[in-house]
C-alpha cells in the first residue's frame, strides 16, 4: 500500500506543477496583450490628440491662401507660379507689453515701425498683422523673442518669372492671391478651381521679339503708347500682344494707371487710313466697284460744307489700286459712296464684329465709338477712319478673316487644340479675299508701305495716320497723331497678321521728320515679321509667287477703266467737288 501511496504521489506533483506552469504562462501572455493594447490605444489617442491639435493650430491662424494653377505659354514655358511665403500675426490681447512687442518687433523686421505696431496692437482687438513675407532671418529673430500672442501663418504668393514681358496678359494678383488684372481676373475661378496649368496661346519666343522689337520703335520715336500684336488668323490664336509703357507684375503697386492700360484691348482709337482696308473690301464685295474702276481724285470733294482732301495728292484721275497703294482719302470717300454709303457701311462693320467690344479672356475691352447719325459727312471720314474708334484688337481680327479665307475669326488668348465649335461668319467671298491681298501687297511693294519689305517673305499691309482727338472731344489736336501698320504674311497664302499702333510718334532725322505709319510702324512690322517667320517655321515666299502677284499689275492697268460708276454714285448723293 505505501509503495501505492508513493507511487500516487509521484504521479500527481508533475501534474500539479504543469497546471501551474500553464496558469503562469496564461498570465504572463495576458500582461503582453494587455500591454499592446494599452499601447495601441496610447498611440491612437495621441494621433486623435495631433490631428485635434492641428486642426485647433489651424483655427486658431496658421492658413494657406487658395491654391492657383500655373499659367504656361503654349509651348510650356512658365508665366506665372506660386511660391511659399511665411507671414507674421499678433493677438494683442496675449502680449504682456504691446507697446514693448512693437518696439522689439520693429528692430528685427525690415519695413516695419513701432509707432504703426503700437496703433494696430490697440487694446481690445484680437487680430493684427505684424509682417507679410518673413526672411528666414526674420523667422528667426521673432523665435528667439520668444513673446507670446505671435502665430505664423502660411500662404502663397503669386509670382511671374517673365516679369514685363507678358504683363497685360497676364495681369497679377493681391496679397490674398485673388486676381485683379489681366488673365488672372478674367479667369480668377478657373485659376482657384482646378489645379491643371492654364495654357495660353501666347509664344514667349514671338512675345520678346515683338516687345523688344516695339520698345526700340517706342524709345526712338519717342511716343506716349504703343501697341503691337501677332495674330494667327487660321486659329485666332494670339501668339503675343504687347502694350507700353508696360509693368513688373510682381510689383504692380509701382506702377501707374497708364502703365496698367492695356492699349491692344483697353484702349480705342480712330486707326485713319487702316480703314481703307475695311472700304475697299466692302467695295469690292459690293459688286458695285471693280479693281478697273478709276474715280476723279484731282482735286478735293465737298460734303456740305466740308472739304476733304489728300496729303499727297496726286491731282489725277487714279484707278482703284492707285487709290488704296497711294491711300487717297478723295478716292477712298467715292468707292464708299458707290458700294452703298452708310447703310452698306454700318451693316459691314456690324459684320466685322466692329461695334460692339470683342470676346477676349481680359476684363479691359474696350467698347467701340461708332457715330450715332450716320449722315454723308459722318460716312465719309468713316471710311477712312476718322469717325470711328475701335481697340488694335479688333481691327486685326477683321483684317485677319478678310485677307485669311473670307471667314470670321475670333480672337484668344488661350491655346486652341480643336477648331471653334461655332460655326464660322461669312464676311467676304474668296475673289474678295483674292482682291485685297494683291492690294495690300501692292501697297507695300509700290505704295506708302515699302518699308515693310523685307527679303524671303512676300508682304502685304496698309499704312495709317490719325489725328488724335483734342481734349474734351473736340475736334482733333493737330500735334499728334496715332501712326500704325498691318502687316500679313505671307501674303500668298497668309497665317499671321502683325500689326503696330504708336501713339504720338515724332519724326527723327532717318524719317525727315516724318512721323507717318510708313515711316514709324512699317519698319517695326518688318523686323517682326524678319524674326519670328523662322521661329514659326513659315517657309519663305516662292519666285512664283512674287510673279503671279507682279504679272497682275499688266492686267490690272494704273489707268484704264469705266467712269459711269462714280459719276452715277456722285450724282445720286449730290457731292460737289
Amino acid at each position: 500500500m505505501s509503495g501505492g501511496r508513493k507511487v500516487t504521489v509521484g504521479i500527481t506533483r508533475p501534474v500539479e506543477d504543469g497546471r501551474l506552469r500553464v496558469r503562469f504562462l496564461a498570465v504572463v501572455f495576458a500582461l503582453a496583450f494587455l500591454s499592446v493594447g494599452i499601447r495601441l490605444i496610447d498611440m491612437v489617442s495621441g494621433a486623435s490628440a495631433s490631428r485635434v491639435t492641428a486642426a485647433r493650430a489651424g483655427s486658431a491662424g496658421t492658413t494657406r491662401s487658395p491654391a492657383r494653377a500655373e499659367i504656361r505659354d503654349r509651348n510650356g514655358v512658365l508665366l506665372a507660379t506660386n511660391v511659399r511665403i511665411l507671414s507674421l500675426v499678433a493677438d494683442p490681447s496675449k502680449l504682456p507689453d504691446p507697446d514693448r512687442a512693437a518696439e522689439l518687433l520693429a528692430e528685427r523686421l525690415s519695413g516695419v515701425e513701432a509707432a504703426e505696431l503700437k496703433r494696430r496692437f490697440t487694446v481690445g482687438r484680437r487680430f493684427a498683422w505684424v509682417k507679410r513675407e518673413l526672411t528666414p532671418d526674420e523667422q528667426r529673430a521673432v523665435l528667439e523673442l520668444g513673446l507670446p500672442g505671435l502665430e505664423f501663418r502660411r500662404s502663397e504668393r503669386r509670382v511671374y518669372p517673365q516679369r514685363r514681358l507678358a504683363a497685360h496678359v497676364l495681369g497679377f494678383t493681391g496679397v490674398d492671391n485673388q486676381g485683379l488684372a489681366g488673365i488672372e481676373l478674367a479667369l480668377d475661378a478657373r485659376l482657384r478651381e482646378s489645379e491643371e496649368p492654364l495654357i495660353t496661346s501666347l509664344d514667349i519666343r514671338v512675345q520678346e521679339v515683338v516687345r523688344e522689337t516695339v520698345a526700340a520703335a517706342f524709345r526712338r520715336f519717342r511716343a506716349v503708347g504703343a501697341c503691337a500684336l501677332v495674330l494667327d488668323r487660321r486659329s485666332g490664336e494670339l501668339l503675343a500682344l504687347v502694350s507700353l509703357p508696360d509693368f513688373d507684375p510682381n510689383v504692380y503697386e509701382e506702377a501707374g494707371p497708364e502703365q496698367r492700360e492695356n492699349r491692344c484691348t483697353g484702349g480705342v482709337y480712330e486707326l485713319g487710313s487702316l480703314f481703307k482696308v475695311i472700304t475697299a473690301a466692302m467695295a469690292l464685295e459690293s459688286g458695285k466697284v471693280g479693281l478697273h474702276d478709276r474715280f476723279n481724285a484731282s482735286e478735293p470733294i465737298r460734303i456740305g460744307r466740308n472739304r476733304i482732301g489728300d496729303d499727297h495728292a496726286k491731282a489725277r484721275w487714279l484707278t482703284v489700286p492707285e487709290i488704296f497703294a497711294f491711300s487717297s482719302n478723295v478716292g477712298t470717300v467715292q468707292m464708299a459712296f458707290a458700294a452703298g454709303g452708310a447703310q452698306a457701311q454700318q451693316a459691314f462693320l456690324e459684320r466685322l464684329g466692329m461695334t460692339r467690344p470683342l470676346e477676349i479672356e481680359l476684363v479691359q475691352r474696350g467698347r467701340p465709338l461708332v457715330p450715332r447719325r450716320w449722315i454723308d459727312i459722318v460716312s465719309a471720314t468713316v471710311s477712312f477712319g476718322h469717325g470711328i474708334a475701335v481697340t488694335p484688337l479688333h481691327f486685326a481680327a477683321a483684317v485677319a478673316g478678310l485677307t485669311g479665307d473670307g471667314l470670321r475669326v475670333r480672337p484668344t488668348l488661350l491655346r486652341r487644340d480643336e477648331p471653334v465649335a461655332q460655326a464660322p461668319l461669312r464676311l467676304v467671298s474668296e475673289q474678295t479675299v483674292r482682291d485685297l491681298r494683291w492690294l495690300m501687297w501692292l501697297v507695300v511693294e509700290k505704295g506708302t508701305g515699302t518699308k515693310a519689305r523685307i527679303p524671303g517673305y512676300l508682304v502685304g499691309g496698309k499704312t495709317g495716320t490719325a489725328d488724335k482727338p483734342g481734349k474734351g472731344g473736340r475736334g482733333y489736336d493737330g500735334d499728334a497723331v496715332i501712326s500704325s501698320f498691318v502687316g500679313v504674311f505671307p501674303i500668298e497664302d497668309p497665317r499671321y497678321v502683325v500689326l503696330v499702333t504708336l501713339d504720338d510718334p515724332k519724326g527723327d532725322k532717318g524719317t525727315f521728320g516724318f512721323r507717318y505709319g510708313g515711316w514709324t510702324a512699317a519698319p517695326a512690322v518688318a523686323t517682326i515679321i524678319d524674326r519670328i517667320g523662322p521661329i514659326l517655321g513659315v517657309p519663305p515666299s516662292r519666285p512664283s509667287a512674287e510673279r503671279r502677284f507682279s504679272q497682275r499689275l499688266k492686267i490690272v492697268p494704273t489707268m484704264n477703266g469705266r467712269t459711269g460708276r462714280m459719276e452715277e454714285g456722285l450724282a445720286a448723293l449730290d457731292i460737289g467737288r
